[in-house]
């Protein structure tokens, strides 16, 4: 299995991990694009009258790495992804900014 491919699996592999048991009223939505590599856990549903819906997490995939865009849990998705064998080279806090990046012991871009 070449890289890029690998890659894909991992993130699928963590944003499934992540995905809650749905409620009757909350679902969890995996939107899987893998022709341009994006990923994303979104939550839909009603809480009561209260309306939920947005992103939990969402990775890229771009020239070789992997883009941690959002991270709206307490687990630490990079390193989740060290621990399951991605170089720190390959992986980028892209929530971060590029000066930021800097100091933070992972890809700067």
């Amino acid at each position: 299995m070449d890289q890029l491919e690998h890659y894909r699996n991992l993130v699928q592999q963590i944003l499934t991990d992540h995905a809650d048991t749905p409620t009757e009223t909350v679902q969890p939505q995996l939107i899987f694009d893998t022709t341009h590599d994006h990923y994303q856990l979104n939550y839909v549903g009603w809480q009561g009258s209260r309306r939920v819906f947005g992103p939990i997490l969402h990775l890229d995939i771009q020239n070789g790495k992997i883009w941690i865009q959002y991270n709206g849990t307490e687990d630490s998705i990079s390193e989740r992804l060290v621990e399951l064998g991605v170089p720190r080279s390959d992986i980028v806090i892209g929530f971060h900014s590029p000066f930021k990046r800097q100091f933070s012991g992972y890809a700067i871009g």
